[in-house]
């Protein structure tokens, strides 16, 4: 394998402007290096060496930071713009469900359009996990179990929760059913109502 060249001065421009915008961006968010640190697992004095250019930047310590501030790891070592903004995502198949991921940055809400086919399937299983999550319903039925509620969302018709509460979504009948939805940490949410499924 060849060894990076340390002498590259294009290479060192960029290592060079990191600490700078390491520094602005902790600033402009408020956040102290212990703060920081708390989040990352990296030790405030590795930080302020980042930050003052004392210590060379690798993946192993910017990932972290990035995940912390919820930026792209290219806005940390200001890569060029690459003038296309349109995510490229690849489809994620699970058995009759096929989800498109809308958003390319790491952490933070993550946006994804679903079409979920009908299946024959046992009774619904209730699942929980950390998150807040927001469905919108484009196309068919979505049928939301969620603790003791049992809903059917229409086109046009949102939901919103918390997924530390037991739930299940999925095709309302035997026609698929086609739906946005954003996932994010605790804390995120967004501020849309489900209507009471009609009687």
């Amino acid at each position: 394998m060849k060894e990076q060249n340390h002498d590259d001065p294009e290479l060192d421009a960029v290592l060079t402007g990191v600490g700078p915008r390491l520094r602005r961006l902790r600033k402009d968010r408020g956040v102290t290096l212990a703060g920081l640190s708390e989040v990352t697992g990296i030790s405030v004095s590795t930080l302020s060496r980042l930050e003052s250019g004392g210590r060379r930047p690798s993946l192993e310590l910017l990932l972290p930071i990035a995940r912390a501030h919820e930026v792209p790891l290219d806005d940390l070592v200001g890569a060029p713009p690459v003038g296309d903004p349109r995510v490229k995502a690849k489809p994620i198949v699970h058995g009759a469900k096929t989800s498109l991921p809308l958003t390319a940055r790491p952490g933070g809400l993550q946006a994804y359009k679903v079409v979920q086919e009908a299946s024959c399937t046992e009774a619904p299983e209730q699942r929980t996990h950390e998150g807040y999550e927001w469905l919108y319903v484009l196309s068919g039925r979505l049928r939301l179990k969620l603790a003791e509620h049992d809903l059917v969302l229409v086109p046009g018709e949102a939901a919103e929760f918390d997924t530390r509460l037991p739930h299940w979504f999925g095709p309302a009948g035997d026609e698929p059913v086609e739906f946005l939805s954003l996932f994010g940490p605790q804390g995120e949410r967004m501020h849309v109502r489900a209507k009471p499924k009609r009687s």
